[in-house]
């Protein structure tokens, strides 16, 4: 018989139902195996239910475990210089036109060990996990050879255990290598063929793509979104993030789980997600760390009702930070979004954006992935920054210390 664990005396926010946050004032979980059994009000709790073992949590703040939806974890050195020299006026697509960007870390990736990069990888993400991360998307993209895609691709997936889901997306259409140069339909073409064999590997979740001025073309998107729905390989896009290319209407066609960034996208662009039930991600880091001025259409998201989620985005060029919850403040202070829409990016909407649906919220049958917090509402995970209130995490039902 699978023991129950009975965790009471919390301020819940279930971010379930039709109440704000769906906040209970003093709520219980009652945890069964991996999954959640019971939640509700801790008075409510059914007479005679059994339980093995019981937790009061002191009137501790209960969420969802936290999900971050894009990333770019695995990757060779750093890319500081740029940074000093975007600070002296140089622009991110001025650099990367000069051959830096995204292909010098490719070179530092590919020069890398496979050890190199996991141990680097593994410290990224114990930093994510420290503060309530229980479910992590990785992107590929820093190799852009069949060898070396597959090899970021694999040390994303040594990074999941019993305490963290790894999602794996192949991003090889990231950037047009310089073996490439010149030749950017014949790079799309080898790409195409790596999707069956990295596919059957058993290393690629999804696939992604960079569709922009200085990333790839819409037609050239198509393709490679063709041959990811040949394997039934669901996608998703860097989307609108440096200029308006129709990108979002192009994923939105092929039912993507998400477009990321879209500072730049139009209505039409955003009616074509909210058809196609596609999530916006959001990406406060980026939009701070490159002191972009275009802010993403939020109002228009709003309006016609597309899923808003946030992400960290890290990554060594234009998001190199390590902190969910300081995307939560950005995104409201930088995006306005509410307390409440960033916590929901973060938990309900991120997890949609992988394509999972048994996370996000608190509620019975769902997973019994969560996160303690030493704080009294949810609300103040947006408020506060520079601090860490996690106090536990619970993932699959298995505690797991920040």
């Amino acid at each position: 018989m699978t023991s129950r664990t009975l965790w009471r005396h919390a301020g819940l926010a279930t971010l379930d139902g039709h109440v704000p946050w769906g906040w209970l004032e003093r709520g219980a979980l009652v945890v069964e195996g991996d999954a959640l059994q019971w939640v509700g009000a801790e008075q409510d709790l059914p007479r005679g239910l059994r339980v093995d073992a019981e937790r009061d949590l002191g009137g501790a703040l209960v969420t969802p475990a936290l999900v971050d939806c894009h990333t770019h974890l695995v990757y060779g050195g750093n890319r500081a210089r740029e940074f000093e020299r975007r600070l002296g006026g140089a622009s991110y697509e001025q650099i990367a036109l000069e051959g830096g960007g995204i292909r010098s870390t490719v070179a530092a990736t590919r020069a890398a060990g496979d050890e190199e990069l996991h141990a680097t990888a593994e410290k990224r993400a114990r930093a994510l996990m420290r503060e309530g991360v229980a479910t992590l998307e990785i992107k590929s993209g820093y190799g852009l050879t069949l060898e070396h895609e597959a090899r970021c691709l694999r040390v994303a997936r040594r990074l999941a255990s019993p305490t963290l889901t790894v999602r794996t997306t192949c991003l090889a259409m990231h950037a047009l290598p310089p073996e490439f140069d010149g030749r950017a339909d014949d790079y799309v073409d080898a790409v195409c063929t790596w999707l069956p064999e990295l596919h059957a590997q058993g290393l690629v979740d999804a696939v992604d793509g960079f569709c922009d001025r200085i990333g790839f073309t819409a037609a050239q998107t198509r393709r490679v979104f063709e041959a990811a729905r040949r394997l039934g390989l669901p996608v998703k896009l860097h989307a609108e993030q440096l200029s308006d290319q129709g990108g979002a209407a192009l994923a939105a066609e092929f039912g993507a789980l998400s477009c990321d960034h879209l500072e730049h996208a139009s209505e039409a662009g955003v009616r074509a997600m909210a058809r196609a039930g596609t999530v916006a991600v959001l990406l406060p880091g980026a939009y701070y760390f490159l002191r972009e001025t275009n802010l993403p259409p939020v109002e228009l998201l709003r309006e016609h009702r597309v899923p808003i989620a946030v992400a960290s985005d890290h990554n060594p060029g234009s998001s190199p930070g390590l902190s969910l919850l300081l995307m939560l403040s950005m995104a409201c202070t930088l995006f306005r979004l509410t307390p409440e829409e960033a916590v929901r990016g973060v938990t309900v909407h991120a997890a949609r954006a992988l394509g999972l649906a048994d996370r996000g919220r608190l509620a019975p049958g769902l997973r019994a992935d969560f996160a303690v917090w030493d704080l009294a509402h949810a609300n103040e995970l947006a408020y506060w920054f520079g601090t860490n209130p996690c106090r536990r995490v619970i993932v699959g039902g298995v505690e797991r210390m920040p």
